[in-house]
């Protein structure tokens, strides 16, 4: 009986990624290297592409080590169009795709100049339907692949000091929504991920904006801290755990939709209410 509970646990824990191949944009740093290094520890091969040559050198050769799986560095800009359409040449037989690159500036509607607003939403909103545009007619055909875009919480839990990132995580929550909506009858899967806080140095910058927005104040940025359910942000590794089960056969019945990752944020309405006492 013991042998047999252990097989099923064994089976059960087994997420069928070994020998799959992605492609994690964004993976030189936070979310996007902990789901690289995640896949990695599935099994999978791993494309890590962002702008930071010495960091991607550094993050291929630690997952290569530690695994023993293959990993290739992809060094370009991300919101240049022409460079996306080589990366995905580079990368067309990925069966995974996992948008996470962008930062998006926070703050007020007057805070932010026009070049700052373009250029952000050139990495991460054009960037992901740029990348999906290029990668999704290559798995339609193949009949299979998925496609998960990092989107951020803001989309659904609107915040004015932080309008850009609303404003553009709305739009690829409604673009996710409607090409993973048809996707699965050519055996694509579509799939969005909006975390809330999460322990990255962006993070740590969005706060101290947020900081000057409610007191005026940037060094008080940890008090925010506070204010989170369980009083504290979630890990990289908890959002790239949750990306690599999606990413699976185990969820492959899951697709056009957005799955939460923020302790209760956007449904209390709210990044800045005290925590429930009740």
């Amino acid at each position: 009986m013991v042998n047999l509970v252990n097989q099923q646990e064994e089976q059960h824990m087994d997420l069928q990624l070994r020998g799959k191949s992605v492609l994690v944009t964004g993976a030189s740093k936070g979310i996007g290297l902990a789901t690289a290094r995640a896949f990695a520890g599935e099994g999978c091969d791993v494309h890590l592409a962002a702008r930071s040559a010495d960091a991607l050198a550094l993050n291929k050769a630690a997952i290569e080590r530690e695994f023993g799986v293959r990993a290739f560095a992809h060094v370009l800009d991300l919101g240049d169009s022409t460079a996306l359409k080589t990366l995905a040449a580079n990368c067309a037989d990925v069966d995974v795709l996992i948008n996470n690159a962008g930062e998006i500036p926070s703050g007020p509607l007057e805070s932010l100049d026009e070049a700052v607003w373009r250029s952000s939403y050139d990495v991460k909103l054009m960037g992901y339907m740029l990348l999906a545009r290029e990668l999704y007619p290559r798995m339609k055909a193949r009949g299979s692949g998925v496609i998960i875009n990092d989107i951020g919480n803001s989309g659904e839990n609107w915040d004015a000091n932080y309008i850009a990132g609303s404003t553009a995580n709305a739009a690829l929550m409604a673009f996710t929504k409607a090409l993973g909506g048809v996707s699965l009858d050519f055996g694509v899967r579509v799939i969005g991920v909006n975390p809330g806080p999460v322990e990255t140095e962006r993070m740590v910058k969005i706060n101290k904006r947020r900081a000057i927005d409610l007191w005026n104040d940037e060094s008080r940025w940890t008090e925010l801290r506070d204010k989170y359910p369980a009083g504290r942000p979630a890990s990289a590794q908890e959002v790239a755990d949750l990306m690599v089960f999606l990413a699976s056969p185990r969820a492959g019945y899951i697709t056009g939709t957005i799955v939460t990752i923020d302790g209760g944020i956007a449904a209390r309405g709210s990044v800045i209410k005290e925590r429930s006492r009740q």
